[in-house]
């Protein structure tokens, strides 16, 4: 038989219970329990960053974290940031900032590349280039080349600024 142990968290600020084996990953907790499929799995090895979430405020890529781990913490997905939009409705500056500078080709990267670039602008709300590639060294895009993605960023933080 196997165990499971019921994990509790405000996600994207509603709180969410699930059953769930101690081994589970939060990616699975979230994209299988709790059907948050923006969260990506991309690699299976923590090298690409598809699945960075937020947690308790800070980027973890979470196919490192235990879903027990996250008992009783506060998780931003990429479905929880257009709730932080200016406008009911709208899409954050970042989600704008991608669309708007071309900063995805397949998508893949995305939802993990917005949720870093996230604490990017939360740490330097005015970031450089050379901040904006250290802060997002972690996720990977085999599409784009980061050009675009560096200008979304910087986009987002012009109009968070303006």
């Amino acid at each position: 038989m196997v165990s499971t142990q019921e994990v509790s968290a405000t996600i994207n600020g509603t709180t969410r219970t699930a059953e769930v084996e101690p081994r589970t990953l939060l990616v699975h907790y979230l994209r299988d329990a709790l059907g948050l499929t923006g969260t990506h799995i991309g690699c299976d090895t923590s090298q690409c960053g598809a699945c960075v979430v937020l947690l308790n405020g800070k980027t973890v890529k979470s196919c490192t974290v235990f879903a027990v781990q996250a008992e009783g913490a506060e998780i931003t997905t990429i479905e929880g940031l257009a709730a932080m939009a200016p406008q009911d409705g709208g899409l954050h500056p970042l989600q704008e900032g991608f669309w708007e500078q071309h900063g995805l080709q397949c998508g893949f990267c995305t939802p993990g590349m917005i949720i870093s670039a996230y604490e990017i602008l939360q740490r330097h709300p005015d970031p450089s280039e050379e901040e904006i590639r250290e802060g997002l060294e972690g996720n990977l895009c085999r599409c784009t080349g980061y050009h675009n993605i560096v200008k979304a960023v910087q986009h987002a933080a012009s109009q968070s600024a303006g």
